[in-house]
């Protein structure tokens, strides 16, 4: 990786992460020509991730290793540590599309005025998300961290997230961002492939009930209530897809 002064740092927090955290650090490693920076929150791992972490600490910028009180909290330490101009969040169980990704998303970045710059992210059972041209804040969370790049001074700005929350503090924090008029920009690149089933991804009620009370943290309740609608259809249709037998 470059020794220039980083301009995006990835930052990657993890607890318990099993092997594939190796695919996610290899892919930023993997990256030429761009001046980056690698942060990795470690949450006090108990499955030797902690060990595996300290013989590569050589390829690392930032190593934290220390308990904390969930996801939230260590991507808030992590932005602490970045000194990137912009950060990027890949989860411990995804990773950067080709070795030459993060240089073509600095040649947009560079280009760009806007304070969030997304490109695509794919799942691997098919599902592609993108940054819709025209967003709805109301809807559901509208960004997926794994291929949006933030300003890092945002952070300091709008108070980052917000560790009480357990799995919607980027739906918040993005709300916060754009009813703060932070321009949110879509470009087309893929950035990140991601592993199905994540925190946000489970299908699991709280996720839905989470996302319920963001919404209402930030709007009147009779703009949120036919949205609130929707969120509880798609948690029982996934409920639904995922009781059915697997086809085949």
């Amino acid at each position: 990786m470059s020794t220039a002064p980083p301009f995006i740092s990835v930052i990657v927090v993890c607890k318990n992460p099993g092997t594939r955290l190796a695919d996610a650090l290899g892919s930023v490693w993997a990256q030429q020509d761009v001046a980056l920076e690698l942060v990795v929150v470690d949450g006090a791992s108990g499955d030797g991730t902690a060990a595996w972490l300290a013989a590569h600490r050589d390829r690392i910028a930032t190593l934290i290793g220390e308990p904390d009180a969930g996801v939230y909290e260590a991507m808030n330490k992590g932005v602490a540590a970045a000194q990137g101009e912009w950060v990027l969040f890949l989860g411990a169980d995804d990773r950067l599309v080709g070795r030459g990704v993060l240089c073509e998303a600095a040649k947009w970045l560079a280009r760009t005025s806007s304070g969030v710059a997304a490109g695509e992210i794919a799942y691997d059972d098919g599902r592609i998300y993108k940054l819709a041209r025209r967003v709805n804040p109301l809807a559901r969370n509208f960004v997926h961290h794994q291929a949006a790049f933030y300003r890092r001074t945002l952070f300091a700005e709008h108070a980052g997230f917000d560790p009480s929350l357990t799995i919607a503090a980027d739906y918040d924090f993005n709300v916060r961002l754009w009813k703060a008029h932070v321009r949110f920009k879509p470009f087309p690149l893929r950035i990140a492939a991601c592993h199905p089933g994540g925190l946000s991804d489970a299908g699991r009620w709280p996720v839905y009930g989470e996302e319920i009370r963001v919404r209402h943290r930030h709007y009147p309740a009779w703009r949120c209530w036919f949205w609130d609608g929707l969120s509880v259809a798609r948690y029982l249709r996934k409920k639904l897809v995922r009781a059915l037998p697997p086809h085949g």
